[in-house]
């Protein structure tokens, strides 16, 4: 371990933690801004390094390893921060190397201004983890479903659109004859179907157990009083930000989620183009399916009082962007849900009535 004394340690008063996989990059920061801690360290090193040392501010990247590390620095009594990477950048000076990286983030993270990422519970992450293995499994389905598609059409072969109609033609298409299907072909689109049938148990299993832990009660159970959102949106939601309480407002949750325009503007000239779609692309993706189921089943508007917001926005608005704008508004429910700890209350719209700004 590198040799640290005990004066530099004790003058240390920001950190800036580089994250690898074996090796950390360290640089402390006293309280004039000089550099008084430059360090080496590898994960058990690490531990002992911040053990004996002061309380301090602890800046690091969101990356893999960030959240664990945030836990158990908060719990040794530091007071550990994760900041997105690309607000760190602006603060690299000269060519990039681990040392600079830590220098970056010992800077970024004493900003007043700047934007952290509020550091993920286990459970959140046991609930990331079953969102991820789930969006591979419904990619590889798909992806297995095309290839089947491509072979049958290189023969001549086209099925309807929809995964359901290729499943009920696929015997039909594998018993036709020899001269329109080789016998290796034949046997190739079997195996394919037998990966496919595959896949779906495996995601069936993974929706269960995620079904389990969004009606155990708590914070996901009251989002499902939403309409439109069902126990794969209320959990992946949970996962993302929690209680809700990073975000200061509902509309910069659904700024975050990437669902409001984006905005260039310059010399009092507001120019606005097509939403951001910025931050988490999976849950900003469940948030305009849900929106457009909402808009197609018309029989649920009067019953959570969005009848004549739908209506009055529909006067004026394509479908694709009344979605956008539904989506929006469910975003901004949910994280009032989430930080207020109540259930969904129906509320009349009065499109007469003045609207926030």
């Amino acid at each position: 371990m590198p040799r640290t004394s005990a004066k530099q340690v004790t003058a240390v008063t920001v950190v800036g933690i580089d994250i690898g996989k074996n090796v950390f990059h360290l640089i402390g920061l006293d309280k004039h801004g000089r550099i008084a801690l430059r360090a080496k360290l590898t994960r058990g090193q690490l531990d002992a390094q911040f053990a004996n040392m002061p309380p301090c501010l602890v800046g690091m990247e969101a990356c893999n390893g960030a959240h664990h590390l945030s836990r158990k620095l908060n719990r040794l009594g530091h007071d550990a921060r994760i900041m997105p990477a690309q607000y760190v950048k602006a603060f690299l000076k000269g060519n990039k190397n681990d040392f600079r990286d830590a220098e970056a983030i010992a800077e970024a993270v004493q900003r007043p201004t700047m934007k952290f990422v509020t550091t993920k519970t286990e459970d959140q992450l046991d609930l990331q983890a079953l969102h991820r293995v789930r969006a591979r499994l419904v990619r590889e389905r798909t992806a297995v479903i095309n290839e089947i598609r491509a072979f049958l059409l290189e023969r001549g072969i086209a099925v309807a659109q929809g995964y359901q109609r290729l499943r009920k033609a696929l015997p039909d298409i594998l018993a036709t004859r020899e001269d329109v299907l080789s016998l290796r072909m034949r046997h190739t689109i079997e195996e394919l179907a037998e990966d496919w049938r595959y896949l779906d148990t495996r995601i069936e299993r993974v929706s269960i157990a995620i079904q389990a832990l969004a009606e155990d009660g708590g914070p996901c159970e009251r989002l499902m009083t939403m309409p439109g959102v069902a126990h794969i949106i209320s959990t992946a939601t949970v996962a993302a930000i929690g209680d809700g309480r990073t975000f200061e407002r509902g509309r910069d949750f659904a700024a975050w989620l990437g669902l409001v325009p984006r905005q260039i503007s310059t010399g009092d000239r507001t120019i606005l183009g097509k939403i951001s779609k910025r931050g988490n692309p999976y849950l900003r993706t469940l948030y305009c399916q849900a929106a457009r189921v909402v808009l197609v089943k018309s029989q649920l508007w009067e019953r959570y009082g969005l009848k004549a917001w739908i209506e009055s926005k529909r006067k004026r608005l394509h479908h694709n962007k009344l979605a956008i704008a539904l989506a929006n508004k469910l975003a901004r429910i949910a994280w009032a849900l989430l930080t207020k700890g109540r259930d969904y209350e129906v509320t009349r719209y009065d499109p007469t009535s003045p609207q926030p700004a």
